[in-house]
């Protein structure tokens, strides 16, 4: 099962959950996308071609990430730009969320591992801008 995630006509995230399956290479993000998610699929006895990624220039706006629900339950909270609260969602173990745009924030609802993945070089603060929400703790 695969959820899109729409703010005020923008989308914020995919979630892809764990009990998705596919029989055949799928992605599930768009090709325009800053930061692609797909599902590959190989027979047994079937191989890549080695390869190396040429170094291509792009410019990528904001820090997409990736979020793999290892262990433990968690509530994520989407904003706007204008940091107001516009929805939530629960993610379980072994579910994926990919994060393109907006706030968002999270509350664990129980013991939780995260696996994250996203664009570097990290910046530290320079990368996000925190702000409160009591919905939050």
């Amino acid at each position: 099962m695969i959820e899109s995630i729409v703010i005020e006509d923008i989308r914020v995230a995919i979630v892809v959950r764990r009990n998705y399956k596919t029989d055949k290479t799928a992605f599930i993000t768009d090709s325009s996308d800053v930061l692609q998610l797909g599902h590959i699929v190989y027979p047994a006895g079937s191989s890549i071609t080695p390869h190396i990624h040429n170094n291509v220039e792009r410019t990528i706006e904001g820090t997409p990430e990736v979020l793999i629900v290892q262990k433990g339950k968690i509530k994520t909270i989407f904003y706007n730009k204008d940091k107001k609260r516009k929805g939530d969602i629960i993610l379980e173990e072994g579910d994926v969320i990919l994060l393109l745009d907006g706030g968002h924030g999270f509350e664990m609802l129980e013991d939780t591992v995260l696996m994250e993945i996203k664009q570097g070089p990290y910046l530290g603060e320079l990368d996000k801008e925190r702000f409160n929400d009591d919905l939050c703790k």
